[in-house]
């Protein structure tokens, strides 16, 4: 069973470590590079974030389906925006809009201290919460509800990360940044331009800048089972 589960974790044929190592170099060339991040992804198995039959795309950089019209972020995507969340120092409390199937999760709870996550499709996040049990990752703790009105029960959060996009920034989100806290967040219409924003709280406001065009799945209201 354990020879199993790690043939699974690390992969064989097209998830290998050597397809997953020419994922890596292609995304220090795109111009990752915080070391701990690239070592984050270069460590945890896409492959088992992806249906069976997606698997032997797991390592390409490319968003992928997941199934209820959602998707698993582009590898330059994820590793991009954590990077985005760390460039001013190490973070206590991130709060994530939009589990999904995880991947982004898996990958922030090695690189913060804990993970607050926020899903409104419920069996999507059941899954997720599945996989990060098999890779022991134990410092995250979700919530099935409306990502707009995100976690304030638990605010505020050092950082904020939304992995889908907002016809504007939501308020509710803006109020449970901590000073000095940072939001990444996509926004614009769905189907046209959207840019990704970085959001820092400053002391009499909030500052923002846009780094650049990108593609993401609307971020609606109202939980689903």
């Amino acid at each position: 069973m354990r020879e199993q589960e790690d043939l699974m974790r690390h992969g064989i044929g097209f998830t290998s470590q050597r397809t997953r190592e020419r994922l890596i170099q292609r995304l220090i060339e795109e111009g990752v590079s915080n070391p701990k991040v690239i070592d984050v992804l270069r460590h945890t198995p896409r492959h088992l974030f992806v249906d069976e039959a997606l698997a032997h795309r797991a390592y390409e950089d490319t968003a992928l389906p997941i199934g209820n019209n959602q998707t698993i972020s582009q590898p330059f995507m994820v590793a991009h925006m954590s990077e985005l969340l760390l460039q001013a120092g190490p973070l206590d409390k991130v709060l994530e809009i939009g589990t999904g199937s995880g991947y982004q999760t898996a990958i922030l709870a090695q690189l913060v201290e804990r993970v607050f996550s926020v899903e409104r499709i419920k069996v999507l996040q059941d899954r997720a919460k599945e996989r990060l049990t098999e890779l022991n990752l134990r410092n995250v703790v979700f919530r099935w509800g409306d990502g707009c009105e995100g976690w304030p029960a638990l605010a505020p959060y050092n950082g904020i990360i939304v992995t889908a996009v907002a016809q504007e920034v939501p308020q509710a989100l803006l109020d449970q940044l901590a000073p000095g806290g940072r939001m990444v967040i996509p926004v614009g219409p769905t189907g046209d331009t959207q840019h990704l924003l970085l959001i820092v709280r400053e002391e009499h406001g909030f500052s923002q800048q846009v780094l650049g065009a990108v593609r993401f799945v609307p971020l609606l209201t109202g939980p689903l089972a």
